[in-house]
């Protein structure tokens, strides 16, 4: 097994991705902004994989937001699972091999939530997605493209839920290490935009009325 870090800018990815990711079975995409923040994090996910994984790092100098970043890196890369965290995460051991094992056992799932601490497998907020899923949810990008820090992991895995395709393992653990996080709040612009598209089931993706009435 293996493993890597690249480090990036979000403006530097608008051109191209870096060698070494592009074609990656496996990719980690984590955007940051505290570089000592992300070194610690990436080194330690990288170290505890359990399983070969590229992460690419990319720093959001253009203050577009992480939900850009992921749009952007999805779109320049290739293989067959993407990952989406942040500069906060804190891996378990193993967590990766136990996420891949999870997916093996169900060859239909899209979506895989990492035990967050938090959602015990109800959210995706860090997740594990399979690219040719995706591509039947947005057509390629991984969240809808009008959120910009929140709610597209949430819509994305709702759609998920929907089609009995999110899968969990308890293992595989993936923490969002923010002490300020429960009480820090959303983005308004966010909020709105997945309320309103939650009263239109997700542009059709999502019909049952008790996930359409989660997180809203």
């Amino acid at each position: 097994m293996s493993g890597s870090v690249h480090w990036t800018t979000l403006s530097a990815l608008h051109a191209q991705a870096p060698q070494g990711v592009l074609d990656a079975p496996v990719l980690a995409v984590m955007p940051w902004l505290r570089r000592a923040a992300a070194q610690r994090a990436a080194q330690l996910m990288v170290s505890r994989a359990g399983a070969t994984l590229r992460l690419l790092a990319v720093q959001d100098d253009l203050g577009a937001g992480p939900m850009a970043i992921w749009n952007t890196a999805i779109a320049l890369t290739r293989g067959e699972f993407f990952i989406y965290c942040a500069e906060d995460a804190f891996a378990g051991r193993y967590w990766l091999r136990f996420a891949l094992q999870a997916m093996a056992a169900q060859p239909n799932a899209g979506l895989l939530a990492f035990n967050d601490g938090k959602w015990f497998g109800q959210l995706a907020a860090f997740g594990m997605a399979r690219r040719s899923w995706l591509h039947s949810v947005y057509g390629g990008p991984l969240f809808h493209p009008g959120y910009a820090r929140h709610y597209g992991d949430t819509e994305l895995t709702l759609v998920a839920r929907q089609q009995q395709a999110l899968a969990y393992h308890p293992h595989a653990l993936l923490v969002e290490v923010d002490h300020d996080k429960d009480g820090r709040p959303v983005d308004a612009g966010d909020r709105a935009l997945f309320r309103q598209r939650a009263e239109r089931g997700f542009d059709g993706r999502v019909s049952d009325p008790k996930l359409l009435a989660s997180f809203v």
